[in-house]
């Protein structure tokens, strides 16, 4: 199944993106409503909600006064954390027991609107965020909802800020304009994305490519996104993956790249690396067949030793590349190197750059980037190899060691 996990600020529309998602056919879990069922009367919830705030919080019959409860733990940041203590947990058993129930080809789409601040981000192929801007919403609040200013101010100041939020998001819904917008928006994101996304992870294949080379300009958030990207493969697996890199072109800042995120998996062996195949095709990157070794560099010429195993995105949304090769191998050390000796060197990035951006325009009028990426082979060994070796003897680098990679030194951050 299609996990997304979905959230914004309050009165931000996040509820609305809800239920026109539930409407196109998502099963809906929604946090605010469990929180709600975990604390009627009766249940263990309420009893340490009681217990911990007094019987002051309750109504005249016996269910608990939101109002009154909020008037507390608005204005003390320790007390609301007391709160999130003892509600938090049970939400997410109860959220836990409806995902056990959904079905393989269902998306399902969490509203949590504190996934931020509980970093759950990983637990879902997509985050979404309904975002508008602060006074927008503090608008919303006072108008549509009855607040004071100074209480609708202090809602918003007890959740994650707009940037942290927003840096969390694989995808940003904007919603500063009309209702009519932002459902639309919604409804194209569903067709676009969401459907083939689940799609693809339910027949086990990556997303369709078919644009050629095309270079773009360095971008500040492919760091970014590579963190995320991380972070979720990372979980798939986490006893047996021993970091997750970013690597290739959109690694190094200042570099035009195709718009694709390489990312490097690092196992112990290819038999852990085919053993945790389903598990990576379940998180959203299925192995692509056929693709089993780099090409040798004269750093180690026999074929043997450059075996790997390659994922790629499910999603549509996000190219994304994903090396599996076994720590220490020639092909992990490579493309280590190679990243290291571009982050270092202006010169061999303006070097690289100009290569690629030669074979971009001669392959330009190509359907995929295969013959793109096959030309570029030769640079890699005739022109990259000697200078990043002499890099490395000059100034010492060592790829990382294995109890390094153990620990998760490395990671991209």
């Amino acid at each position: 199944m299609l996990k997304i996990g979905l959230t914004g600020g309050i009165a931000s529309g996040k509820s609305l993106v809800a239920a026109r998602l539930q409407e196109l056919g998502a099963v809906l879990i929604d946090a605010d409503l469990i929180a709600r069922q975990v604390v009627e009367p009766g249940t263990p919830g309420l009893a340490r909600v009681v217990e911990a705030f007094g019987p002051g919080i309750l109504g005249p019959e016996g269910r608990l006064d939101r109002p009154a409860l909020g008037a507390i733990v608005f204005q003390d940041p320790s007390r609301r954390e007391v709160l999130n203590g003892i509600i938090h947990p049970l939400v997410r058993e109860s959220a836990a027991a409806i995902v056990a129930q959904a079905a393989d080809e269902d998306i399902l789409v969490q509203d949590i609107p504190l996934l931020v601040e509980t970093g759950q981000g990983s637990a879902f192929h997509l985050v979404i965020v309904v975002d508008a801007p602060n006074d927008v919403r503090i608008q919303r609040m006072v108008d549509l909802r009855g607040m004071s200013l100074e209480d609708a101010r202090c809602r918003m100041a007890a959740q994650a800020s707009q940037e942290a939020r927003n840096a969390a998001a694989d995808i940003v819904l904007e919603n500063s304009g009309s209702r009519e917008e932002l459902l639309a928006t919604v409804d194209a994101l569903w067709f676009s994305r969401l459907l083939p996304f689940a799609d693809n992870c339910r027949r086990g294949v990556r997303a369709r490519r078919t644009e050629g080379p095309v270079l773009s300009a360095s971008r500040t958030d492919w760091g970014p996104q590579a963190a995320r990207l991380s972070s979720r493969i990372q979980a798939a697996a986490p006893e047996d993956i021993l970091a997750v890199d970013h690597i290739g072109s959109t690694s190094v800042p200042g570099l035009a790249a195709k718009d694709v995120i390489d990312l490097q998996l690092t196992v112990a062996d290819l038999e852990v690396a085919d053993r945790i195949a389903p598990h990576l095709a379940a998180a959203g990157y299925p192995r692509v067949p056929g693709v089993v070794a780099d090409t040798p560099k004269p750093s180690q010429p026999d074929p043997a030793q450059w075996q790997k195993r390659f994922h790629a995105n499910a999603d549509p949304g996000r190219p994304t590349n994903l090396h599996v090769r076994v720590a220490g191998s020639p092909g992990w050390r490579y493309a280590l190197l190679f990243r290291d000796w571009l982050r270092a060197e202006a010169s061999a990035v303006a070097l690289y750059e100009g290569h690629k951006r030669e074979l971009a325009a001669q392959h330009a009028s190509d359907p995929g980037t295969a013959a793109y990426a096959d030309a570029k082979e030769p640079w890699f060994t005739d022109v990259a190899w000697p200078l990043m070796d002499e890099w490395a003897s000059r100034t010492g680098w060592q790829p990382p060691s294995y109890s390094s990679v153990a620990a998760g030194l490395n990671s991209e951050q």
